[in-house]
């Protein structure tokens, strides 16, 4: 039997979660021990386009961007986005807060006019072509990428933590950061990442995206607790929650 042929493509992003692959190791050749890696800009100079997993990276920011992911959706029997700018549109969708020629101007000063850096709104790559699987994090969670990755391989549907990260802090035992004067996104995002950050005395920045179906009636009831309003969650959001996700009016 042939093994799955695997690309791996990067749009608008940092590369970081590309990074994360590289970092699994020991573990990497085992995992690329069996597929076949037919594309991979950051690994090898080798590449087809012809693959039955393609692995995207990054926001979709311009047209072509739409035209090419399109493309790659078109080839590909199974899709999966990893990190926040593909799950979600991540940082890069903070420009979505204001208007595409401000943002061009701040951006590019003089030189914004020039036709080809036309500035379109960021979009998550499933707002563009159907995504099977997410790999959510900013970075991504190495550990639910080689899950995710191994439950494919072995004919399996991996299944992706749908509860907050509230639930893993008090399984870990952490003192809420709440209780520290700090807005935490905690109770209405994405678990599976192992509570990292509230481990490591830091406030949830919610890079793994909101649950499907977050409890906004905990969440208020939270911030009143804490004499806390909810323009200050709010402010908290914009950082991965910009234009994406649930109403907080």
């Amino acid at each position: 039997m042939s093994k799955p042929r695997v690309a791996i493509f990067d749009f608008a992003c940092c590369e970081g979660c590309q990074l994360q692959i590289v970092n699994l190791e020991e573990e990497i050749l085992d995992l690329i021990g069996a597929v076949d890696m037919v594309k991979w800009r950051e690994a090898m100079s080798e590449s087809s386009e012809d693959y039955d997993i393609a692995i995207i990276e990054g926001s979709i920011t311009r047209p072509e961007d739409e035209d090419r992911i399109r493309s790659i959706r078109s080839r590909a029997k199974v899709l999966i986005a990893i990190g926040a700018c593909a799950t979600m549109g991540g940082l890069n969708k903070l420009k979505n807060n204001f208007d595409m020629d401000d943002v061009r101007q701040c951006v590019y000063g003089d030189a914004g006019r020039m036709e080809h850096l036309d500035t379109a709104p960021t979009k998550a790559v499933d707002e563009v072509v159907k995504v099977d699987y997410k790999v959510h994090g900013c970075p991504m969670n190495p550990e639910e990428f080689t899950y995710v990755v191994r439950c494919l391989l072995m004919g399996k549907t991996p299944h992706i933590p749908d509860y907050p990260v509230c639930v893993e802090c008090k399984m870990k035992e952490n003192v809420c950061r709440w209780e520290y004067g700090e807005i935490c996104l905690g109770p209405i995002t994405r678990a599976g990442c192992g509570a990292k950050c509230p481990s490591a005395s830091f406030r949830c920045f919610g890079c793994r995206g909101y649950v499907d179906d977050p409890n906004m009636t905990a969440a208020k009831d939270v911030m009143d607790k804490y004499g806390l309003s909810v323009d200050m969650l709010k402010s908290k959001l914009v950082l991965f929650g910009s234009k994406q996700g649930p109403s907080y009016e």
